[in-house]
Order: C-alpha cells, then structure tokens, then sequence
C-alpha cells in the first residue's frame, strides 16, 4: 500500500487523495474489525459482559423495569444488544462481534479525519496504529458499549472539522452534530465530554470563535434531548460507588492502562505523542521568532486531535477529587485521539519518509501483537473462568444431580455467572439456591436463598448429589454452604480447581 508524501492544503484535500481515501478507509476499516473479531470467542465472558448479555436478554418490559433501577445510562447499547441476540443467539462470538464492526467503523472514521486534517499518510498511518492499539482491540472484543463510543466520538469530530472547514455555516451541519452527539451520549454519558474539547479547539482561533454561538445553541438541545438520561444516571450513581475504594489515577493506570494496556507499548506511544506536541510547539516558536503571524490553530491536526485527547482525559480525572466516577475503560473514546497523535509523531519523526514510516509502522505491530494475544487467552477478561466451570460441570454431572453457588462475593464475580451466560453446561441440574431469576428481578443478576434457606423450603429432598461451585483465588476459597451441606449429611467426594474456582461433589 502506497503513502502518499503530500502535505495538505488546510481547507481541501487533493482530488488524486479524495478518490483514495474512502477506498482506503473502508479497507483498513475491515483489517480492524478482523484484527479485533479473531480469537473473540476464546476468553470466558466476565462481569461488566454478563450485564450486558443477561440485561438483553430479557424481556423489552422487563428490561424497561430493571432500567429504572439500574443501569440505565446503558439502556441504548442493551436495546440494540437485545434485538441483536434474538436474531444472532448469545454465544461469546455473537455478542462481541457487534463491537469489532463498530472498531472497523471508527477506524475507518481515523482514516477519514487523518487524511482531512493533514495528509492521506496521516489518515492511513493512523488507522493503521488505532486498529492494534491495545485498548482498542480489547473493546473490540468486548460486549460493552465502548466500541461504538469510541466510533460516535471519531464521526462526531469528523463533523466537527467539516463545519470548520465550511465557508458557509450551514445549519445541516450543526444538526448532524447534534444527533452525533446525542445518540453518542445515550451510548455512553461521557460522550459529552468530546463537546468540550471541540469548544477548547473553538477558542483557539479568532476566525472560529463566531462558531461558539451556533454550537451553544446546538447543546443547549442536545442537553434537552439527553436530560431523561442524565437525571437517571444522577439518581443510580451509586452503582458506581464502589470506584471510591479502587486506586483508579495511580500513574501506571494513567499512563499505560488507559490506552496502551503494556509498558512496552505505552513508552513507544508516549514518545511519538510527545514527539507530535513538541514538534507542533516547535513549529510555532519559530514562526514567532520569525516575525510570522501564528495562523489559524483551529484546523491544526494537533490542535484538534490533542483536544479530543487531554481535554476529556483531564476533566474526567480531575472529577475523581470530588466524586469516584474514573476508571480507565471510561476514556476509552479518546483513544482513536491516541492512535492519530502518534501517527502525527511518527511521521514527524521520520521526516515523512515512507520507508521509514513503514518500518515504524511495522515496529508498532510488533510491540502491539504480544498484548494482543494476551486479550484472547482463556481467562483474559478479569480472570473470569466461567467458560470452564461450565464445561467442567457438563462432564461431571449427570441428569437428576443438583448445583449450588458461592454467592458471597460481589455479583459481578459470582460463580452463579457461570450457570447463567453458559447454560448449556448445566442441562438437566436442580439449581436449588435460586430464589428469583434475573429476568425477575430489578437488577441485572439472580437473588438466592443460602443452602440452609434452600433446605428449609425442602429443595434438597431427594437430592443425593450436589455440585458445590465456590469462588476461590489462589491461597484462599470462599466456603459459603460447605458447612451446611455436611451438616446435613453431605460428604464431599470430588474437587476440580479450576483457574478462580473450585468445583465440588457432595453426595449424600
């Protein structure tokens, strides 16, 4: 694949590069989606996917009814999953794919938005290094929201730029922004922060500062049009409660895990980011000293796409001071940012040679594929084993046999998970603990008895055999219902450890 060496005009591209452009974006867009759908449906589904997946697969009532409880700021992503699964089923592979096109989507968007700030070298080279950053391929690979956030905040700025580059302020454009921005925000509530960079970008420039009016207007309806959302994430903000006891702005979670996931990947991009900023900064030092007015930053692509980066990345995290709303996954959308800001330093840096572009280019990969892999083991999401618990009960069991969960761990690593997002282990057991299924209740995961309770409703009356399955991290077990299981005459027979868990048989 040729590169081109040109640098842009700043309010057009060439014809020779518009006519490549959306070819090339579609097809590193593909290479994307690949690069995150293979090997997809390898790791065990963990917590923040069972939300997802048990939320969607329930009843259009009854996802309404548990919305008005709880999670509701993913009420849009859960709708789309939940039509998505009736059509597609919910094995691993069917509820991830729709996040590796939504990652062919945006990285089609960097090429897009590369190409019209700078050059088509830019575009590509960025598409290139967004479709294997490491945060990107791990939500690509993932049944959240992220993806699409990531993508809607890569279409809205492309918006964005076209409206600085118009020479007619043309209403139409501020309406596209507006429903971008609107439906990106229904995905995920930090959307909005994007906005806000765009205003930074805005402020910049004398030329573009009449555009400060037209785009209050056009927030002031999309905060309309959102309101029903942010009043109900204020009301369940307590679901997120749970940050304030979590070390989330430590500067290896800064640095390395918001969007790089290794070391050795977060050094190469910290340099080529770094490079691109002093560079930019270089560039207007010297236009100062030359006595040369410094331009119009506004259409700078380090103006724009650093904005899109630092802007929500120092909002979000200055935030956690007052209220613990920051984890790394949630700056997930700037991370497209991420990917075009290094590949501005690269360029930079290779003195737009495109033998060593591609070289550098090359050296990215490389560093990128170990992390990669490491996404698509077994247990790459959050430890989680329940794919082995599953497939472990299904040789163990036999039809007639009951099952019992460790429940006393947070909900999202309860090994009940397991019996839930992979059922076809678990055919023909007794689940006796059950009290009301998920689709039943207003949270997302099953409410149970204890093995006592369970006992004094008479659900172990003819039962000889129980799998006991209790969370269990190395050097420690959680031991809920043992206890009461040999109290009432139960002897355990079988142990399986597993990689968090450990299966047991009791018989009778």
């Amino acid at each position: 694949m040729a590169l081109t060496r040109e640098r842009l005009a700043p309010t057009a591209i060439g014809l020779g590069v518009a006519r490549r452009m959306p070819l090339l974006a579609v097809l590193v867009g593909l290479c994307a989606a690949a690069v995150s759908v293979s090997g997809s449906w390898i790791p065990s589904l963990w917590g923040d996917e069972a939300a997802s997946v048990l939320s969607a697969q329930r009843s259009i009532p009854s996802l309404f009814a548990m919305l008005g409880h709880v999670d509701a700021v993913h009420a849009t992503y859960y709708l789309g999953l939940h039509f998505w699964i009736e059509l597609f089923g919910a094995s691993p592979f069917s509820v991830r794919f729709p996040s590796a096109v939504a990652i062919g989507v945006c990285v089609a968007g960097v090429v897009v938005l590369g190409t019209r700030l700078d050059s088509l070298t830019v575009g590509v080279v960025g598409g290139m290094i967004c479709a294997v950053l490491p945060r990107v391929t791990g939500m690509g690979d993932e049944a959240r929201s992220y993806a699409f956030t990531a993508a809607a905040a890569t279409w809205l700025t492309i918006v964005f730029v076209s409206i600085l580059r118009s020479e007619r302020r043309r209403r139409r454009q501020w309406i596209v922004y507006g429903t971008v921005l609107a439906v990106g925000i229904y995905l995920f509530l930090y959307l909005a922060l994007i906005a806000i960079a765009h205003l930074a970008v805005l402020l910049v420039s004398a030329r573009t500062r009449p555009l400060i009016r037209p785009w209050a207007r056009t927030m002031v309806v999309v905060v309309i049009v959102v309101s029903p959302l942010v009043v109900a994430g204020i009301f369940e903000h307590s679901q997120i409660g749970f940050l304030a006891d979590r070390v989330t702005t430590d500067f290896y979670s800064l640095f390395v895990t918001v969007w790089f996931g290794m070391t050795s990947f977060a050094v190469v991009a910290w340099v080529a980011i770094i490079a691109a900023v002093a560079f930019f900064t270089r560039d207007v030092v010297a236009r100062r000293a030359r006595g040369l007015s410094n331009g119009d930053h506004s259409l700078s692509p380090t103006v724009v796409i650093g904005a899109w980066l630092f802007v929500p990345s120092v909002l979000l995290v200055s935030s956690r001071l007052l209220i613990p709303d920051f984890t790394a996954r949630y700056l997930s959308m700037c991370a497209p940012a991420a990917a075009l800001m290094m590949a501005i330093g690269v360029i930079r840096l290779a003195h737009r040679r495109v033998p060593l572009i591609a070289l550098a280019c090359a050296a990215i990969v490389a560093v990128a594929i170990p992390g990669w892999v490491q996404q698509r083991g077994p247990y790459a999401k959050n430890n989680s084993d329940w794919a082995v618990i599953s497939a472990d009960i299904r040789s163990l069991a036999q039809p007639g046999d009951a099952v019992a969960f460790d429940d006393s761990s947070r909900p999202s690593r309860r090994t009940r998970l397991a019996f839930d997002v992979y059922p076809a282990g678990f055919t023909g057991l007794d689940d006796i603990t059950l009290k009301t299924p998920y689709s039943q209740n207003t949270t997302w995961f099953d409410s149970t008895y204890t093995v006592a309770e369970a006992n004094r409703l008479g659900r172990l009356s003819g039962i000889t055999r129980i799998w006991m399955v209790e969370y269990a991290l190395p050097g420690h077990m959680d031991t809920a219902g043992i206890s009461e299981l040999e109290s009432l005459g139960f002897t355990q027979r079988t142990s399986v450890r597993t990689h968090r868990s450990v299966i047991m048989g009791f018989t009778r």
